[in-house]
């Protein structure tokens, strides 16, 4: 974990937070699924553990600032461990793996999404509440969730090539500059 990861990191925690109230304050929130952007993203530049650092602590940290999401129903701590599982798998399979930005993105989200359910499914009951149907999390992301999913499978690709690209000609001028007499 170097400082320049850290760093990055607590600047998607930020985005984490900013983002969705935004999008709430349009009401399209809970089907754009602002909060995960920066999370996904996180994986790809900031290594899978502080990605998953950041999974775990922006919904804690925005229900604590923002009501969002809610701690009661337990929304916001289901969302640690389905954005930790995000940071880290996105992080693990495209720096570590060498994955495509989109094997890395879809993977990531559906084993999130699998965590989640898997916790609903679980976990809720035993605090009295309603148990979600295992699947449930995989189908709102087909259904309710769509136009979210639709969004980070388009937008994050293309923010990940940009600063990709971008981050080779800043590094080539650093050398040219660097060498010059």
């Amino acid at each position: 974990m170097s400082v320049r990861n850290l760093t990055r990191g607590a600047l998607f925690v930020a985005l984490g937070i900013l983002l969705p109230i935004a999008f709430h304050a349009v009401g399209m929130g809970k089907v754009f699924l602002p909060m995960h952007i920066p999370v996904l993203l996180g994986g790809f530049f900031c290594g899978p553990l502080v990605a998953m650092l950041v999974g775990m602590i922006t919904p804690l940290l925005s229900a604590v600032l923002t009501g969002m999401p809610p701690l009661m129903p337990p929304v916001a701590q289901g969302m640690v461990f389905e954005l930790g599982v995000y940071g880290l798998l996105t992080g693990l399979l495209y720096e570590r793996l060498r994955l495509g930005v989109y094997p890395s993105l879809l993977v990531a989200m559906a084993a999130g999404r699998l965590v989640y359910g898997f916790l609903g499914y679980l976990v809720l009951p035993l605090f009295g509440l309603k148990q979600v149907p295992l699947l449930a999390p995989l189908m709102l992301a087909v259904g309710e969730s769509l136009p979210g999913v639709v969004l980070q499978l388009v937008f994050i690709p293309l923010v990940v090539g940009a600063i990709e690209r971008n981050a080779a000609v800043l590094f080539l001028r650093k050398r040219t500059v660097a060498s010059r007499p």
